[in-house]
């Protein structure tokens, strides 16, 4: 196995912002121990509740009798190897893990002298909250106040027999999130045709330990939010207990439905003795007979084959540079903690939010808040969290991200036929998980006259070409693992076909007239976008080959060239013929070479590519490293060795917090999932880069960093090295008849 194994800490935490990650399938824990209690937070995919914020399902108190971990040997480590956090002193030993292939957290504890042990499920949802400040509304999908109330409805928790129960369902009797922007975006006459993923959305669960049995309620306040526990404790001193909490997520047609869901994963997750196969109907009579060993080895497995299959580990006198080899395990882990979700990793925080106080002192909210919503989806920045996972052979994880947008192209496609008329599926860059644009970003107090389709909004406006990173990894995905590509061809032809109806004139030699379009959120209206332009014709170019079609040459041959301008007597590449004004912080001229490849090593134009990076003004003032800034991968791109490893020494540094990554919130939330998604991606381009069949090797690798690697190329192939001193001492590539493809230093290119 190769994997730097376990992070070790030896004091207790101060508060949730010093917690520790712990996940699997696709929950998320924050753990800490503070003052004596272990603590953390149950996160899970597509936990959207009436304003499409992304709930928690709630925190755990674990409370020792004698308080063993403050005996003074107290640990807490992190186990990345098997995904598990193992807190121990005072004689007293807790595992946490979560399964991988069923929704269930284990907490298993043992301790040299019997002891009793209480868990209280805490909730700070136990009554509805009425939200009156505007900064709150960020969490939301509303984004601002209202002029009518904005409330979090309050869950539903009980003791049910020795267990707890806990969920929140999505009403009905009232206006939601979907209905208000169905109705201030103009397609309620097509309302019973949207996919509709609020609509009785219910998320909870159940938390019972065998022998424990209900202790009564609590109340108190953790940082700024009061909540009201449910205390489950074991009737007699005990050397050993377990825990679990079984967790479901469904849109269900009632509540009844969602809880016989619940138990029956909860079943299934369990072996069950033959006096516990009797009905559902009636949870409180179940005795599920607890055998942790089988799903603890299939978790087990899955995180052994998880690391086996890529690694990097750098060996260099440099602290700052073996940080990276740590920090990209770990964030890496993070990601992992989601393989299996029907939703997709959050690029603001993911399964691993916290206190909002401990990221901002000034924000005095409940766990649930994160900046930039919980079902609005940002595609510039959810892009960063996915690229990585091609090399990484982490393809089993795209699917989340993939299928977040199958779901919504029928309501993409419904937009182009109510707005304009014409075929094809407008995807925004921020938009709601059901397939249109956030309320407040599309601006429902519109002038007369606006066009119905564009969301009335500086930043976003005619913003629509960013969905086409999301065609190029469903290509690089069949491209890499050979997967089939007939599931995605409608879904990029809708896209494509989009671009070819609404901008259907032609200029005098017979190109299309992208205007108005955007490159990125920087530059606005702009003329013939270069990152239209450069996404239409690499997407175009790579369907010619694996599913021809004349269609496909007609776009390509009436694409307009990508623009180039001069500076300082350099040419460069534009972000667009013409624009209007600039309005960010991005550098769209450079997407030809990220995420596009047109340029690049061994291609055409690169010093054209370079000019641009080093002589365009725009380009060197929003040089950075922070959050989504992608320099390190337009650098490692374009063979900047130095600029790329500074680069990705800076992005790969420790975060704020005390689990160094949890970085951010840099532009947008902590964990800042974009920041370590695009670091990533840089450290993968400096050390394997491809073009077809070609694998470049160390195109951008300081020779003075000694490196282990093994990742993933096109065509089902991988890639082992190791380097020392700038040479290549050891080279396996998978299938073996793919090594006379691989050029590097010394064999082919200098």
């Amino acid at each position: 196995m190769k994997t730097n194994a376990q992070l070790v800490w030896n004091t207790q935490s101060r508060h949730a912002g010093e917690s520790m990650p712990c996940g699997g399938g696709d929950i998320g824990l924050n753990v800490w121990v503070e003052k004596g209690d272990l603590l953390f937070y149950l996160s899970r995919s597509g936990t959207f509740d009436e304003n499409n914020a992304m709930l928690k399902l709630g925190r755990v108190r674990v409370r020792i009798e004698g308080r063993p971990f403050d005996k003074g040997d107290f640990r807490q480590e992190l186990h990345l190897e098997d995904g598990s956090v193992i807190v121990s002193g005072g004689g007293v030993r807790i595992v946490l893990w979560v399964d991988v292939f069923h929704p269930v957290v284990h907490v298993s504890m043992e301790s040299k002298t019997a002891v009793r042990m209480s868990a209280v499920y805490e909730s700070w949802r136990y009554e509805d909250h009425v939200i009156t400040d505007a900064v709150e509304c960020r969490a939301n999908s509303y984004k601002e106040l209202q002029a009518f109330p904005i409330t979090t409805y309050k869950d539903t928790v009980s003791f049910v027999g020795n267990r707890v129960q806990f969920y929140h369902r999505n009403r009905d009797d009232k206006e939601d999130i979907f209905d208000y922007t169905v109705r201030m975006e103009g397609m309620s006459a097509v309302k019973d045709q949207l996919y509709n993923p609020i609509r009785h959305n219910t998320f909870g669960g159940i938390m019972q330990g065998k022998g424990m049995i209900a202790g009564g309620n609590t109340d108190g306040q953790y940082a700024d939010t009061k909540y009201r526990g449910w205390e489950l404790r074991t009737s007699k001193q005990v050397k050993s207990q377990e825990i679990t909490i079984g967790l479901h997520v469904a849109q269900t047609n009632t509540s009844k439905d969602w809880e016989e869901g619940l138990w029956a994963l909860i079943k299934e997750s369990k072996p069950v003795s033959k006096s516990t196969s009797k009905s559902l109907s009636n949870p409180v009579s179940i005795k599920i007979s607890i055998e942790p060993s089988l799903g603890r080895r299939r978790s087990i497995k899955w995180w052994k084959q998880f690391w086996n299959r890529s690694y990097i580990h750098i060996d260099s006198k440099d602290a700052a540079v073996r940080t990276i080899d740590r920090n990209y395990e770990l964030f890496r882990y993070q990601l992992a903690c989601n393989a299996f979700g029907e939703w997709p990793t959050k690029f603001n925080g993911g399964l691993f939010t916290f206190d909002p106080c401990y990221v901002d002192s000034s924000k005095h909210f409940s766990p649930d808040f994160r900046a930039w919503g919980g079902g609005t989806m940002t595609a510039q920045n959810q892009r960063l969290v996915y690229f990585p996972m091609l090399k990484n052979g982490d393809g089993e994880m795209l699917k989340a991200q993939f299928d977040f947008y199958m779901r919504m192209l029928h309501n993409a496609s419904l937009r182009s036929r109510v707005y304009w008329n014409h075929v094809g599926a407008c995807f925004t860059e921020q938009i709601e998980n059901f397939g249109l644009p956030n309320v407040t970003e599309y601006h429902p107090k519109r002038p007369a006259g606006t066009d119905p389709g564009v969301e009335y909004n500086k930043w976003l406006e005619y913003e629509w070409e960013t969905v086409f990173e999301f065609c190029l990894m469903m290509l690089d995905e069949q491209r890499y693992d050979g997967v089939n590509l007939q599931k995605y061809l409608p879904f990029i032809d809708s896209c494509l076909s989009f671009y070819d109806a609404h901008y259907h004139k032609f200029d005098a030699q017979g190109h299309y007239i992208f205007y108005p379009t955007s490159a990125a959120e920087t530059y606005k209206l702009t003329y013939n976008s270069t990152t239209v332009i450069a996404a239409m014709q690499t997407i175009l170019q790579r369907l010619i080959v694996v599913a021809p079609d004349p269609k496909w040459d007609t776009m390509l041959a009436h694409l307009p060239p990508i623009p180039f301008g001069e500076y300082e007597g350099h040419t460069t590449i534009l972000p667009a013929e013409k624009w209007e004004r600039i309005q960010n912080r991005e550098t769209p001229q450079l997407y030809p070479v990220f995420p596009w490849g047109i340029y690049g090593i061994g291609k055409p134009g690169l010093d054209t590519a370079i000019n641009t990076y080093k002589y365009d003004p725009q380009a060197v003032a929003q040089w950075d490293y922070a959050g989504w800034k992608q320099y390190s991968i337009f650098a490692a791109r374009l063979g900047m060795t130095a600029d790329a490893a500074k680069l990705s020494v800076l992005k790969f540094k420790d975060g704020p917090h005390r689990f160094p990554t949890f970085w951010g919130p840099g532009f947008d939330w902590t964990p800042d999932h974009n920041w370590g998604g695009s670091a990533m991606i840089g450290v993968q381009e400096m050390l394997l880069q491809t073009d077809d069949r070609k694998i470049y090797l160390l195109p951008a690798w300081p020779g003075e960093w000694d490196v282990s690697f093994k990742l993933h190329a096109p065509y089902q192939t991988t890639v082992e090295a190791v380097v020392k001193g700038g040479k290549v001492v050891s080279l396996k590539v998978t299938p073996k008849e793919r090594e006379k493809d691989v050029i590097y230093p010394g064999r082919g290119y200098d």
